[in-house]
C-alpha cells in the first residue's frame, strides 16, 4: 500500500469509529423547504400521542358538561317540585281540615248574656240620669274580662274563651283597653258609632 492510499484513507476515516465504506455514508442535500417539511413530520410525530391525549381530554370534558347540563337542569326541576311541594304541605296545614264548629248552646247564652249585661249596664246609666261622662267611659271602655268574669260568676279563662267567638260576633268589639296597658275589653259595636 502506498503511502498516498493510506494518507486518504486515515483523511477520510478520521473522527470515525472504525471503517466505514464510501458506500454506506450518509449524505444529504436539502432544500430549505424539504427541511421544513422533514421537521415539521418530525414534530408532528413525536407530539402525536400527545395530542391524541388533548384530543380525549377535550371529548371527555365535553360529555362532562353536557352531563353537568343535565344534572342543573334535573336538580333545578327537584328544586322546583320541592318548593311546590313544601307550599302545599304549609298551605294544607294552615287550612282548616274540618269545618269551624258551632257553639254550643251553652256558649251562645253566655255570648247574649254578654250582650245583655253592656246593654242594661248602659240603660240604667241613662235612665239613672248619670252624667254623659259615665256613659262615654263605659261606651269607649266597655268592660274587662275579669269586670265581666265577676258579674258574670265566670273565670277569667272562660271569659277569653267566649271572647274568641264573640270577636266573630256582628254585636261585638274585642279590643285592648284604651288606658290600661295589657287589659283586654269587650264592648258594643254600635257604641263604636256614637
Amino acid at each position: 500500500m502506498s503511502t498516498d492510499t493510506l494518507l486518504a484513507e486515515s483523511i477520510s476515516s478520521f473522527g470515525l469509529q472504525g471503517h466505514v465504506s464510501p458506500s454506506e455514508e450518509s449524505v444529504f442535500i436539502l432544500t430549505s423547504s424539504q427541511l421544513s417539511t422533514l421537521i415539521t413530520q418530525a414534530v408532528e410525530k413525536a407530539t402525536a400521542p400527545i395530542m391524541q391525549e388533548i384530543q380525549e381530554i377535550r371529548e371527555q370534558r365535553v360529555q362532562d358538561r353536557a352531563e353537568f347540563d343535565r344534572f342543573r337542569t334535573a336538580h333545578k326541576i327537584f328544586a322546583v317540585q320541592t318548593t311546590n311541594d313544601l307550599d302545599q304541605l304549609f298551605e294544607a296545614v294552615e287550612k282548616p281540615t274540618t269545618t269551624p264548629v258551632k257553639p254550643t248552646q251553652k256558649t251562645q247564652d253566655h255570648i247574649s248574656e254578654i250582650a245583655h249585661i253592656l246593654g242594661n249596664k248602659e240603660k240604667r246609666l241613662i235612665e239613672g240620669h248619670a252624667p254623659r261622662v259615665y256613659v262615654d267611659k263605659l261606651r269607649k271602655e266597655g268592660l274587662s274580662f275579669s269586670q265581666l268574669a265577676n258579674v258574670m260568676g265566670l273565670s277569667v279563662d272562660r271569659i277569653r274563651q267566649l271572647s274568641w267567638i264573640a270577636a266573630t260576633d256582628q254585636r261585638f268589639n274585642v279590643t285592648w283597653h284604651p288606658r290600661k296597658k295589657n287589659t283586654k275589653i269587650i264592648k258594643l259595636r254600635r257604641w263604636a258609632a256614637q
